[in-house]
Order: C-alpha cells, then structure tokens, then sequence
C-alpha cells in the first residue's frame, strides 16, 4: 500500500525521468539572468508537472494510489518537460537574434518576454515604426515563424505625461502596429493578440526622464497553447 510519503518518493523519481529523458542542448546556458542551479528548465517543468501529475493521479485512484501516482506522474510530466524544452530552445535562438538590438529577452517561467523600449521602436506620440525597429522585428517575425507553437500578446505602454486617454489610445495603436507588420512578414494571426495599457504597469519611476524613458514601451509575450502537444525537435 502507497503512503503519501512513498508517492512522493515515486512521483520525484518519475519527475526526473520526464525531465531529462532527452538531452538538452541549452542545459549548461544561464538563460534566465541567473538561473544556473545545474538543472535545466526542461527537468524543471518536468519535475513539477510530474509531481502534481503524480498527486492528481492518485486522487483520482482510490483503490491503487500507487499507480494512479505513476501515470499522472509520467503523463503529466511529459507533456510540461516537452514544453520546457520547446521554450529553452526558442529562448536560446531569441537571445541570438536580439543581441545588441537594444530588445531585452526574460524568461518568467513558461512565459518568454520581449521588452522594446521606446528609443528605437517609435517616435514621440507616434505609431508609426521608426526605421531602427525594424531590423529587430524582421529577426522576431523569422523566430515566431520557426518557432510558430505560441500565443503572442503584445501590448504596448506609455509614460503617464499627458492625458490618460490618449496614451490609452496610443499605447493599443503601437501594438496594433507590431502585430500588422509582424503579420505582413508572415507571422500567423490567428496566434496573436493585441492590447494598449497606456501608463499602466510602470517598470520604473515616471518622476525623471530616464524612468519615462522606460515605461514608454513594447512587450511581446509568449506563451503556451492551452491543450498544445509539444513534441522535442
């Protein structure tokens, strides 16, 4: 009979089998600004979808908790180490594509974010592209094309000077134009999402020029198809 101290036994040994049962190219890369515990993130999704996996399992199988742990462990921990492992390789060719782009690559957990500050997507109250945006946009678009399983929301940001209206207005207009020219180079829209939080969401102080300077902003987020089968490349 399974106590939960032996399903927790049987649901971490499981973890690591889904997480490393492939190697990962990207294991040994700090890809995260400082995640280097010697695990890499395909083992880690692994690992945690195994264990919840594990724990719903033999919620689920009263009358042999010890196997239901093990299929809920190995079904669900698959599926979240093949995600980990599609992520750490789209991360790893963003990194590469956006180097010395002025475009910050983060990884937040199943979410890939791309951050492009004001000084080289648009000008002042202007939704038009600027000419140095689009050299970082060509090598996003030929990612998101290769890397075509996400969801991509991009949304835009402003500064708070002004009326909150019009950045509201202006912050969606910006991300309404990523999202077309990311389209017109082949980017399937059916994938993307659109939304302007105007001064929203600050990331620093709008009290000094520097700080405006940030807030004034575009992020594309990616993340996971809800009921997407990730399959290792």
């Amino acid at each position: 009979m399974f106590t939960l101290s032996r399903l927790m036994v049987v649901a971490t040994a499981v973890a690591l089998l889904a997480g490393c049962a492939s190697p990962n190219p990207y294991s040994n890369q700090d890809q995260a600004g400082g995640d280097s515990g010697g695990m890499s993130k395909t083992a880690k999704y692994g690992g945690l979808g195994a264990l919840a996996g594990a724990v719903a399992g033999a919620a689920i199988d009263h009358n042999n908790r010890g196997k239901g742990a093990l299929i809920g462990a190995a079904v669900v921990g698959a599926g979240a180490a093949g995600y980990g492992y599609y992520a750490d390789k789209q991360e790893a060719a963003l990194r590469k594509s956006m180097a010395n782009t002025g475009v910050e690559v983060q990884r937040q957990g199943d979410q890939i974010k791309l951050i492009m500050p004001g000084n080289i997507t648009f000008a002042t109250d202007s939704s038009g592209i600027a000419p140095s945006f689009y050299s970082p946009l060509n090598s996003l678009a030929g990612s998101l094309k290769q890397f075509n399983q996400n969801i991509i929301e991009i949304v835009g940001y402003t500064d708070s000077t002004g009326a909150r209206q019009h950045n509201m207005d202006l912050s969606q207009q910006r991300a309404q134009s990523v999202a077309t020219y990311l389209t017109s180079q082949g980017v399937d829209p059916s994938h993307l999402a659109v939304q302007g939080l105007g001064p929203d969401s600050p990331i620093a102080s709008n009290a000094d020029v520097n700080g405006r300077a940030q807030n004034r902003r575009v992020e594309v987020n990616l993340k996971p198809i809800p009921g997407q089968q990730y399959q290792q490349q």
